[in-house]
């Protein structure tokens, strides 16, 4: 698929959280050759430029750009939501794809300094992204919120307490912003929601060099970062009816 006028996201204009790692360059890339405006963010200046540079090149000149944000400060990220807006008219999508893991052997074993690393990676994250961005999305005649989730936050391991707890609030954050799309929508006198938060699930995910240093491993269950960047950019054609409040499994539901 060529990217430009006649691209399935040609006029969209989506910005990505975590853009630097695989999942992350994955999906700039995916949706700028599917025709949209791309903006990522990443706390690692390096990664992001990398990310951002092949994705520019790879898809043929299309609008690709970077900015290096904390997340964890909410007013640089409404900055981020209102340059954005300014730069480019509008907001259709924001792309969370902010990760990080942290887990035990044991229940007995957990660490509670895994759960303040998580907490702030997989959580506050999505509540300062989702209260940045819902207005602009909400104005928007396309806007998606799409959370990338994992099957453990519906069905946790004893060793995985921590990822799976955060998981599992970082959804509920997000199904509550789906109720705000929802009233939001019936205020404007629309049937339905006109914009949607929605939550990709995957067991975990895979990349080519993680099967490069692992050549044995069979990966059952997970998801290949290119197969979730087809993911992510099949959001944008599906209504927000179908997606708003929903979860989109990826894998096998427990």
């Amino acid at each position: 698929m060529g990217n430009g006028s006649n691209g399935a996201l040609s006029g969209a204009v989506i910005a990505v959280a975590g853009a630097g790692g695989p999942a992350g360059q994955a999906t700039l890339l995916r949706l700028a050759e599917a025709g949209a405006t791309v903006v990522g963010a990443d706390n690692d200046p390096q990664r992001l430029s990398e990310a951002v540079d092949a994705a520019r090149y790879a898809s043929g000149g299309a609008t690709v750009t970077g900015d290096t944000v904390d997340l964890l400060d909410l007013q640089s990220t409404r900055e981020w939501a209102e340059h954005i807006e300014k730069d480019f008219g509008r907001v259709d999508g924001l792309v969370h794809l902010v990760g990080g893991w942290r887990g035990s052997e044991t229940f007995t074993k957990t660490s509670l300094d895994d759960w303040d690393f998580l907490e702030l990676l997989l959580v506050r994250t999505v509540q300062h992204t989702s209260l940045a961005f819902h207005e602009a999305l909400q104005r928007s005649d396309r806007g998606r919120y799409v959370l990338i989730s994992a099957s453990g936050a519906t069905k946790p391991t004893a060793g995985n307490a921590a990822y799976s707890a955060a998981k599992a609030a970082a959804e509920a954050w997000t199904l509550a912003m789906g109720d705000y799309f929802r009233k939001a929508g019936k205020a404007e006198g629309a049937e339905g929601p006109t914009s949607a938060a929605t939550i990709l699930v995957v067991k975990a995910l895979v990349h080519d060099a993680m099967r490069a240093e692992r050549p044995n491993a069979k990966f059952a269950g997970f998801t290949d970062v290119k197969d979730l960047a087809e993911a992510i950019e099949g959001v944008w054609s599906k209504s927000a009816a179908e997606l708003n409040g929903n979860r989109l499994w990826l894998t096998e539901k427990p």
